[in-house]
């Protein structure tokens, strides 16, 4: 399998299909799921490397998703993407635990960005010296 591995937690189907296809051309493993109860079951059975979460889900809201993450591998490197709420609720998801957040609409480039960051940091606020 290619390195490193990204779950993308959204429910825009259309839209996770996209990003886990151009993800794969450039290498980065990837799968996709499209709600909060789908993507708690993938993280307890996988380690993702960064974890790509929309805090808006038809079944539970991304906070308590974000949560859960951290609760099964407190090590998850979560990067929260929301298209609907302000800069406060990324904000509020990195006080608990997330790596980083991103506003939709994301330039592609600049999500590469945050990916690599998320996997090369090593380290998240909750995981200091643990390794990607």
């Amino acid at each position: 399998m290619t390195d490193p591995s990204i779950l993308i937690v959204d429910d825009e189907e259309e839209f996770v299909a996209t990003l886990v296809q151009r993800l794969r051309k450039r290498g980065w493993a990837s799968e996709g799921v499209l709600s909060g109860g789908a993507a708690i079951t993938r993280v307890a059975d996988s380690d993702f490397a960064v974890i790509l979460l929309d805090m808006r889900l038809p079944d539970m809201d991304g906070g308590l998703v974000l949560q859960e993450i951290k609760k099964i591998r407190p090590q998850s490197r979560v990067i929260i993407l929301t298209g609907h709420a302000s800069i406060s609720e990324g904000e509020e998801g990195i006080r608990n635990g997330a790596f980083d957040y991103l506003l939709k609409p994301v330039e592609f480039e600049t999500l590469l960005e945050k990916l690599q960051a998320a996997r090369e940091s090593g380290t998240s606020p909750d995981n200091a010296g643990d390794s990607p």
